[in-house]
């Protein structure tokens, strides 16, 4: 979309990007609101901590998060028709398991998308298929369950296998989903980083969701 298209379909109070990663879920879970939507109390940019949101729906035995933040959100003249749009990524994670009502949700995920957030804003990198972070600490869900015996301990991305990539009026999102992986996965990574892919291959053909299970061992 060239600008002058852009300027003539939105306006400034328009969240072109905000409206298509709805529209995305939108084909997964039909035109309802999610299960919960969790924003940070002061907005990312007047200095509170991102993504500006990040949406929890309730599939099919597992809960399906999103963010909203990590690509442009808002209208922006400058961003239109890029070819990414801001990192170019969002991020997914699927958890085993469901939730009746928005306090039910584990808010642990949301934590683990928040630091990686600020790891994005902060360092200028982003991530893609393949990359991950492998580590050997405590389990992924420490930080909202402290006696947590959880053996999932690092990450590692993959193209979210249901909303994939899609065409923004700011350019591409991929939608990256977070895969957890458990602690002997990690040590198998972090003694050789060419057996990522093929990890993630293995997990994938276990289960085409690859949903995260915090009891896999």
């Amino acid at each position: 979309m060239d600008a002058e298209t852009y300027k003539a379909t939105f306006a400034d109070e328009d969240s072109p990007g905000w409206r298509a990663i709805d529209a995305a879920m939108a084909k997964l879970y039909g035109p309802g609101d999610p299960l919960g939507h969790f924003a940070p109390s002061v907005p990312p940019m007047l200095g509170g901590r991102g993504p500006d949101g990040i949406s929890v729906y309730q599939a099919g035995g597992h809960l399906h998060y999103v963010t909203y933040g990590f690509t442009t959100l808002h209208y922006d003249e400058d961003a239109a028709g890029g070819e990414f749009s801001g990192a170019g990524f969002e991020l997914t994670f699927r958890l085993k398991g469901s939730a009746e009502t928005p306090d039910a949700v584990p808010q642990w995920p949301i934590v683990v998308m928040q630091n990686l957030f600020a790891y994005v804003q902060e360092s200028g990198r982003w991530f893609e298929p393949g990359h991950g972070s492998p580590s050997t600490g405590g389990p992924l869900d420490k930080p909202t369950n402290p006696d947590s015996t959880s053996e999932i301990t690092g990450v590692v991305f993959v193209e979210d296998p249901e909303l994939g990539t899609i065409d923004t009026p700011h350019g591409s999102v991929q939608f990256l989903q977070m895969v957890g992986l458990t602690r002997a996965e990690c040590e198998a990574v972090l003694a050789d980083q060419t057996t990522f892919g093929a990890l993630a291959e293995k997990l994938a053909t276990a289960d085409p969701l690859i949903v995260t299970d915090l009891s896999r061992r």
